[in-house]
């Protein structure tokens, strides 16, 4: 079947491409004056009063200095004009917001994570103003061009805007995040998308319908997701809007006493927990070291069920923990609830934000990763994912390997929360390191360790076209 026909001009382009920059601002807006607010993105659609233009996913050669996308929460879709009828037609937790106490419990803000303590008004609205809108400025490496661009931008918001909070993001060397894995390998290939760079044969467990990220696009279930005008149901998508603190030091605590009651190095073990070692080399293929980088088109290219090669066959979690971060966010051609993996995948624009981590610096420092998790249904894909499969140990349905059921399940391989996105109470928390044994009788258990990915803002937003962008600014 061919893949779909896009318009590039018309998507804006961060969900369709990552734009490999060094600096981001994300501007989290109110809407204080309606019809300036429409004369705003107006403004940004043509790039004029001096303003910059919303990109798309036309490929811009040469590289433009900087990139920019704005999203609307449900509140500022309503603000804009956007009819109740026609809202009432949107995703259901895109209407109820980050925030929402089902929302919250779905994805396992609580504790420390929860929205009362998430910075620069992203919680319930306060008197400050409700949050309606995010407006992303990426830049490729000048310093200059982002506070230049920003001046610019913060002047047009004097007029319709507040703006309530602003996040940088800053990428790391050797695009890391801060707890040393290399990052942004394992993106979906989205049918019909620009291709990448660097392209390579689509991989057939990691090619994805369009409309699982874009509207109006067949779905992976067969049908379509739509809304309410037909001006914001094609090429528009939903994202969640996440700073995601990374406690360095307790990560590494975790690190020392899981490799000392295991047996294992510390290298191994943040191996075993993430499924890909820090240079990036999946576990499947390098299961014993992590040995020189593989090429790109291999980093992301690995079966976990080989029916046909016992040897290579992984469905026991042996060489990649059935519970590593990776296999509960993409497990391919595992056996799990939610039909597949294709039906809850996600498109990942983050980046760190936050100096390296220095244990010699006389002033503890917040970092993590800032940015966008895109998908066409929020329900469907980013909070089926957290739920089920990141903060659910029966996700992998009953399966053995090879060998039979004497050498084990996968559904006794498994325990406890994904390490990084888990809830992960101390009380209850765990992780298991699968060994050969009937019943689970052979793993290790690592128990007892602490959340050290601490959510500090989370807002639902929709990317509407640039034909649904052109329809929010002639509302009223």
């Amino acid at each position: 079947m061919a893949d779909p026909t896009i318009d590039y001009d018309d998507v804006q382009g961060t969900i369709l491409r990552g734009y490999r920059v060094n600096l981001a601002r994300h501007f989290i807006l109110s809407i204080t004056d309606a019809g300036q607010a429409r004369r705003t993105i107006a403004a940004l659609l043509d790039g004029s009063d001096g303003l910059p233009s919303i990109t798309t996913a036309r490929h811009i050669h040469p590289k433009p200095p900087c990139f920019l996308n704005l999203s609307f929460t449900a509140p500022g879709l309503s603000a804009l004009g956007v009819a109740a009828a026609d809202l009432a037609t949107f995703d259901q937790a895109f209407r109820r917001g980050a925030a929402d106490p089902a929302s919250v419990a779905a994805v396992g803000d609580v504790g420390d994570s929860a929205p009362e303590h998430w910075l620069g008004n992203l919680g319930p609205a306060t008197r400050h103003g409700q949050v309606h809108a995010l407006l992303s400025l990426w830049v490729s490496e000048s310093e200059d061009v982002l506070q230049e661009t920003t001046a610019t931008l913060r002047s047009a918001f004097a007029a319709g805007w507040r703006e309530l909070y602003a996040h940088d993001g800053m990428a790391l060397p050797g695009n890391r995040v801060h707890f040393g894995y290399r990052d942004s390998i394992a993106q979906p290939d989205v049918d019909g998308a620009p291709q990448r760079k660097h392209e390579h044969d689509p991989d057939p467990l990691n090619s994805v319908k369009t409309g699982e990220f874009l509207l109006g696009y067949l779905n992976e279930n067969g049908g379509t997701y739509q809304v309410q005008p037909p001006q914001l149901s094609t090429n528009g998508s939903y994202a969640a809007f996440r700073i995601l603190e990374q406690d360095v030091p307790l990560f590494d605590s975790i690190l020392s006493q899981g490799a000392a009651s295991s047996g294992l190095s510390t290298e191994m073990l943040a191996a075993k927990m993430c499924g890909r070692w820090r240079n990036g080399n999946p576990l499947v293929l390098r299961p014993d070291e992590a040995g020189p980088v593989l090429p790109d088109d291999s980093l992301n290219r690995f079966h976990y069920v080989d029916g046909a090669q016992p040897e290579l066959d992984d469905t026991l979690g042996l060489k990649c923990p059935v519970g590593a971060h990776i296999r509960r966010n993409n497990p391919r051609d595992e056996g799990v609830v939610g039909t597949s993996a294709r039906h809850h995948r996600i498109v990942r624009r983050a980046m760190p934000y936050g100096s390296e981590y220095d244990p010699a610096a006389p002033i503890a420092q917040q970092r993590g990763l800032v940015g966008y998790f895109i998908n066409a249904s929020l329900r469907n894909q980013f909070e089926f994912l957290m739920a089920q499969w990141n903060d659910d140990d029966a996700f992998v349905k009953s399966a053995v390997g090879p060998a039979g059921s004497e050498a084990g399940n996968a559904t006794f391989n498994i325990s406890g929360q994904d390490v990084f996105l888990g809830i992960n109470d101390p009380a209850v928390s765990s992780f298991t390191l699968p060994g050969v044994s009937p019943k689970g009788s052979g793993n290790t258990k690592l128990q007892h360790f602490s959340r050290s990915v601490i959510t500090r803002g989370g807002v639902y937003c929709f990317f509407p076209s640039i034909t649904g962008l052109r329809y929010l600014a002639s509302l009223g």
